[in-house]
């Protein structure tokens, strides 16, 4: 059934953006704004959008209009979150900020560990309601796709309740989970090694059951090594997984150039990275994944993304969300930390959080652009696309569309 959306005072589409993979620099055309235009909409995708008086009504046999009055967005694309958690870490926060470093409070047992002990006390359901909360606070700013990390189990059983307590999930919100049982040393292992050689076992069942299509590990000094990831990922890559790789957040291990090597979707914080690093980033099809509210929260530089878009990587934002380093969901707070703090312009922004997030996750001709085949995901608003990512007021939001269908706001 076609659907014809109608008054509509801009579409922002980001069709030039796409064109050129979202690779900066990117200025106001970029977003390829279309003014006064209708769209329509046929089993969840755009087939069409221009004039009203020109609609081709034969070609398309329209059985439904719909007033939308606002101006209408590209779904935002959160594709680095760790949304399936229990308890939280706010008194390691305090820790922070009086001067205890992320790896000092990791060896006295805290970070990710301490995590760990209060989500595997959660019992499946109580995964499943509290994701379900937090996805609705996606989609009540504009977020039509989540990525969903596991990595608070570090077990195999406790591995996979997560990943099915995602999988089990009922909410519109499209999600997108990867593995990331290598995000710390199990507690039961007394070697990354063994630890490593135990999570192998099971990736075949992962990826049989639909668990998960991505695969994600912590590599970094204190935690996985470089060639422990390398040996790790390239075994998932033959299961058929999709590869994704936290890189040179804390210290430069040369996590970014394994991404290079492996052709990873992505490559993910690379707040050290150098000018020879970012060179062969921008050779690659490896989307950089920015997540400044992590660094804000730990007291990190940021990563240097005016220098990665400007030698033309691909970049994204995502806000990382988890209960330790960036206990935050505000779109808004990202977006503006991306433009003060990393000088990014605000149509790069609006591409970081589209196309960017669309590659990251492997959908870029799928999601990320309003066109003609696109995925018909996508939110209407009163403000224009120069008034976001100003302050941290909430984005008036009047209405969230998932392939084509209307989307409940609010508490959920």
């Amino acid at each position: 059934m076609s659907v014809l959306f109608r008054d509509i005072d801009e579409i922002i589409t980001m069709e030039s953006a796409a064109q050129i993979e979202g690779r900066g620099p990117l200025r106001e055309e970029h977003l390829s704004i279309q003014k006064k235009k209708v769209m329509v909409c046929d089993q969840g995708h755009v087939v069409w959008i221009g004039d009203l008086k020109k609609l081709p009504r034969k070609l398309y046999k329209i059985k439904k209009e719909v007033t939308l009055k606002g101006n209408v967005y590209p779904g935002f694309i959160d594709c680095h979150t760790h949304s399936v958690f229990m308890g939280d870490r706010r008194h390691e926060f305090e820790q922070r900020n009086q001067g205890v470093s992320y790896q000092e409070i990791a060896r006295l047992g805290g970070g990710i560990l301490s995590t760990v002990k209060a989500t595997r006390l959660g019992k499946p359901q109580d995964l499943q309601q509290q994701l379900k909360c937090r996805l609705q606070s996606f989609v009540n700013q504009g977020v039509t796709s989540v990525e969903i990390k596991s990595g608070y189990g570090l077990s195999i059983q406790e591995e996979l309740k997560i990943l099915k307590s995602i999988q089990n999930c009922k909410h519109p919100v499209k999600t997108s989970a990867t593995f990331l049982g290598a995000h710390a040393l199990s507690p039961e292992f007394s070697s990354y090694e063994a630890y490593l050689e135990e999570l192998k076992k099971h990736l075949p069942r992962i990826y049989k059951e639909g668990l998960a299509r991505r695969i994600d590990i912590f590599a970094e000094d204190g935690y996985f090594s470089v060639e422990q990831a390398k040996g790790y990922l390239r075994e998932a890559q033959k299961i058929g997984f999709d590869i994704t790789v936290h890189a040179d957040q804390l210290t430069r291990t040369g996590a970014a150039r394994l991404a290079i090597e492996l052709q990873a979707l992505s490559a993910d914080h690379l707040i050290r990275v150098n000018d020879s690093d970012i060179k062969e980033l921008a050779r690659s099809q490896v989307t950089c994944v920015l997540l400044p509210a992590s660094d804000f929260y730990i007291h990190c530089p940021y990563p240097p993304a005016r220098k990665m878009i400007d030698a033309g990587c691909k970049v994204a934002l995502s806000t990382d969300f988890n209960p330790g380093t960036s206990p935050t969901q505000n779109m808004q707070f990202i977006g503006l930390l991306a433009r003060v703090q990393m000088r990014m312009s605000l149509p790069e922004v609006f591409s970081a959080l589209t196309i960017g997030g669309a590659g990251a996750l492997g959908f870029t001709k799928k999601r990320g652009v309003l066109a003609a085949g696109y995925e018909a995901d996508f939110f209407v608003a009163d403000k224009n696309w120069d008034e976001f990512f100003y302050d941290l007021s909430a984005i008036p939001i009047s209405s969230v569309w998932i392939n084509g269908q209307k989307i409940k706001l609010g508490d959920g």
